[in-house]
């Protein structure tokens, strides 16, 4: 029975950081999409109600001790790789790639269930297996195993940046954990020859990102138009801003994807370097309080909980935010809570469950 008391223990800070970051995206996507004639509810709108839903999954998460993940993650691990192997062969494809389940009224997207679901696999894992004197390789071929398996169905859909973020969350969980000097520099070796030869498996289009990122203005109307346009973007918001709704990159439509890719560079454009310090603030708070927890957790397998969605949350804003400023190639990774999306908001707002869920639980062993 769930024993009330906790609710004393709920992390208030981390829920409002959460709410406000949130509220700033909706503002966002009515500026960005405010102009368009589309059939039926808007797209600010219906953000809102999957800001509501994955409120409220966040508290039903809350309320179920996460110690019960402990003997739930291998269940829930082969559950969502079986979704991934579905998509393989029944899901829906838009624009080229085979990401969705089509459940009528959405779409569900396994790859980004499997963030949080791998991030309690790796919990699991190294909860048991904790060694001071770090990691062997011998050590990581499980976890290796269980992060290869999602990695190479993820890519087969194809969809780079969620294979690139799901290796990010593992390896950053791993090296907290612990790796020895020596399997360090050997893991770092064969990154370096996979990296050489991942270059032959990646598709036409993924090769073109690449090489656009590198240099844009070799194809600006094509490849190049996303990242050139987003640039403009961000650096003509100047230090104050053009002001709400008066960007013109995005009320003129020169800025594609606006309202998901690139929800970041209609803010910098509007609100300027005062609103990008904000909002990075707000970003770094709720990571910062998500390392805190981690720290003060109860358990060892609540630490590694914390610290994983914490990395999941962490890599998530890194990427976007150099992918829309050129530092990164374009792979289609959305901002956590600003960027529109269904799953993307509850696969988040789970995680952030996840955390608060450890710091109410802080206080038992």
């Amino acid at each position: 029975m769930f024993d009330r008391r906790l609710l004393t223990h709920i992390d208030s800070p981390l829920l409002l950081l959460l709410l406000v970051t949130a509220a700033l995206g909706i503002l966002n996507l009515y500026s960005s999409t405010s102009n368009w004639n589309l059939a039926g509810t808007a797209v600010y709108i219906r953000q809102a109600y999957w800001l509501g839903l994955g409120f409220g999954l966040a508290l039903l998460v809350s309320l179920v001790d996460y110690r019960h993940l402990y003997h739930a993650a291998p269940f829930a691990y082969l559950a969502v790789v079986g979704l991934l192997a579905f998509v393989l062969l029944f899901g829906k494809t838009s624009m080229g790639a085979t990401r969705w389940i089509d459940l009528g009224p959405f779409h569900l997207q396994p790859s980004e269930i499997m963030k949080p679901v791998m991030v309690m696999m790796l919990a699991r894992y190294f909860s048991r297996q904790e060694n001071p004197f770090g990691h062997s390789l011998r050590d990581l071929l499980l976890p290796g195993a269980l992060l290869a398996l999602p990695l190479l169905l993820i890519m087969k859909q194809p969809d780079l940046g969620t294979a690139l973020l799901l290796l990010f969350i593992g390896s950053t969980m791993i090296l907290f954990a612990g790796v020895r000097r020596a399997t360090l520099a050997g893991l770092a070796g064969l990154a370096v020859a996979a990296a050489g030869g991942g270059w032959f498996l990646l598709h036409d289009y993924q090769k073109q990102r690449i090489l656009t990122f590198l240099n844009p203005d070799r194809d600006p109307l094509g490849a190049g138009y996303h990242i050139i346009q987003s640039k403009i973007a961000v650096g003509s918001g100047g230090f104050w801003g053009k002001g709400f709704m008066q960007g013109t990159q995005s009320q003129l439509s020169f800025l594609p994807e606006r309202h998901t890719d690139f929800a970041f560079s209609v803010f910098a454009e509007e609100w300027g370097l005062i609103g990008c310090l904000v909002l990075l603030g707000l970003y770094l708070l709720i990571v910062v309080r998500g390392i805190l927890i981690a720290r003060k957790a109860g358990s060892p397998f609540g630490m590694y909980l914390a610290i994983g969605i914490s990395a999941m949350l962490f890599w998530h804003i890194s990427v976007n935010l150099a992918m829309v400023i050129g530092l990164l190639p374009v792979v289609g990774v959305p901002l956590p809570l600003f960027s529109y999306g269904g799953t993307c908001m509850v696969t988040t707002m789970i995680g952030v469950g996840l955390l608060n869920n450890v710091a109410m639980r802080r206080f038992m062993f």
